[in-house]
């Protein structure tokens, strides 16, 4: 039986934990929050970022980083991505040589402006970088929580890696499939969260299908061009990390970042809708990186640049949108 820690007690770290125990992995989660972990371990559920799923009987909880780490065969980081580096430092003691790492938190690095992936590299000695992983996708936590039928992707550098870790987490019901393009899909997980948000913007300010079709897939452009100018794949973003994520966190209603667009485009101000939300939208965060990111690369990023303007610089939204429609004609595909 395959020993499993889950780094992160979110909705989405919590779903994957009860997904790998109900395979009868023996699976522990930690989670930050003291008095969380012990709710859960009294009631099996996540009452904070996964209410009414019960959790599975054998998933075991911790807030002792030791006791969630060390011995595991397979460590899954699900901490936000703002905080993965001092969460991994925390855990890097306890890691035994030769643990599969798999990382499903998608963001940039506001600081250093760098993918998951990148930060990794720079904590992990040589061993365990060669068993480093990625996993990214359409994926609403509470939907594969119930079992819905769901499709990912995992990628990494090693083949061997790639394949043991699909073998570890494919489900009859969540079906993983393979890539060795790890920068383009930690990009599309990642820039899809700011397309959102401005997918959001245009629901709230009373803009229809039309609007929201020319995001989506203008935003494609724009994530496309990004994920080439640093080395990615283009065909990974026409995939499930690409296109899939994207027309899912554009258009669900679970998605957390079109819900912080749509109360930005109905007048509400940042910090008013930050401060009612339990869950984190990563999109937040990650357009400062990305806007940032995109200057320093010199790739043309329209969209990431207004909803950098209206989050950062206090930019009215439907100004915005009449800045994005009023801008140089051009031909498809620049």
């Amino acid at each position: 039986m395959m020993k499993i820690g889950v780094i992160g007690a979110g909705s989405w770290g919590t779903t994957l934990a009860d997904l790998l125990a109900r395979k009868g992995y023996d699976v522990c989660l930690w989670g930050y929050e003291t008095d969380l972990v012990e709710r859960m371990r009294t009631t099996r559920i996540n009452d904070l970022y996964l209410p009414q799923i019960e959790l599975a009987p054998n998933l075991r909880f911790s807030s002792l980083m030791a006791e969630a780490v060390a011995g595991q065969q397979l460590l899954l980081l699900v901490p936000p991505s703002q905080v993965m580096r001092p969460v991994v430092n925390q855990a890097l003691p306890h890691i035994a040589p030769g643990t599969l790492l798999v990382s499903a938190s998608k963001g940039i690095e506001n600081d250093t402006l760098l993918p998951m992936s990148e930060v990794l590299l720079q904590l992990l000695p040589a061993e365990l970088a060669a068993n480093l992983a990625f996993l990214s996708g359409p994926t609403f936590a509470r939907e594969v929580a119930q079992g819905m039928p769901t499709a990912v992707v995992v990628a990494a550098a090693q083949p061997q890696v790639t394949t043991q870790v699909q073998q570890v987490f494919n489900t009859d019901s969540f079906r993983v499939y393979t890539n060795d393009d790890v920068i383009g899909v930690e990009l599309g997980g990642a820039l899809k969260n700011v397309i959102a948000l401005a997918a959001g913007v245009s629901d709230g300010l009373g803009f229809g299908y039309n609007t929201r079709a020319a995001l989506i897939t203008r935003g494609l452009a724009e994530i496309t061009r990004v994920g080439l100018a640093m080395g990615a794949s283009a065909a990974t973003f026409a995939g499930l990390a690409g296109m899939g994520d994207l027309v899912l966190t554009c258009t669900g209603d679970l998605s957390r970042n079109r819900s912080v667009g749509i109360e930005l485009g109905r007048g509400r101000s940042l910090q008013e809708i930050l401060g009612g939300m339990q869950m984190v939208a990563e999109g937040v965060k990650t357009t400062l990186s990305a806007y940032q990111l995109t200057r320093k690369i010199g790739v043309e990023a329209p969209i990431i640049e207004q909803m950098y303007q209206i989050l950062y610089a206090d930019k009215n939204p439907r100004q915005a949108v009449i800045d994005l429609m009023q801008r140089e004609l051009k031909r498809e595909g620049q």
